[in-house]
């Protein structure tokens, strides 16, 4: 087990839970219902990601390469594309947050990286 990517996991789902409950029912009357939508996509890959997390972590004693580079891409990408569609989704009520959006693609190539060096390892591994 990997202690510090399973903590990320379960901290990524449990922030996912509280940010969702948040969408569905504190937002809803302080941003319109397509930035909610854009807010819970947000939610939706931070949870992909924090289970993916939680998966690998626990089985990282039969993973035979580092998973540091999978590990570091995958918290990256959830910072730079959940963090900044949060930051987005808000920007109705503080329009500076508008342009953050921009940022958005560099994590989900993040994220994408992460899984590919872990496939790729995983493919070459014996």
């Amino acid at each position: 087990m990997s202690k510090t990517i399973v903590l990320t996991g379960g901290f990524f789902i449990l922030f996912g839970i509280i940010l969702g409950a948040m969408a569905a029912h504190a937002m809803e009357k302080a941003i319109s219902a397509e930035l909610i939508e854009t807010f819970e996509k947000g939610v939706k890959y931070q949870f992909y990601i924090g289970l993916g997390l939680l998966t690998v972590g626990l089985n990282a004693k039969q993973i035979p390469f580092s998973l540091k580079g999978f590990y570091l891409f995958n918290l990256f990408g959830v910072l730079l594309f959940s963090g900044c569609i949060y930051l987005y989704s808000i920007h109705e009520i503080v329009p500076n947050f508008k342009s953050v959006v921009l940022i958005v693609p560099f994590g989900g190539v993040s994220m994408i990286i992460g899984w590919a060096i872990f496939v790729i390892k995983i493919f070459r591994s014996k």
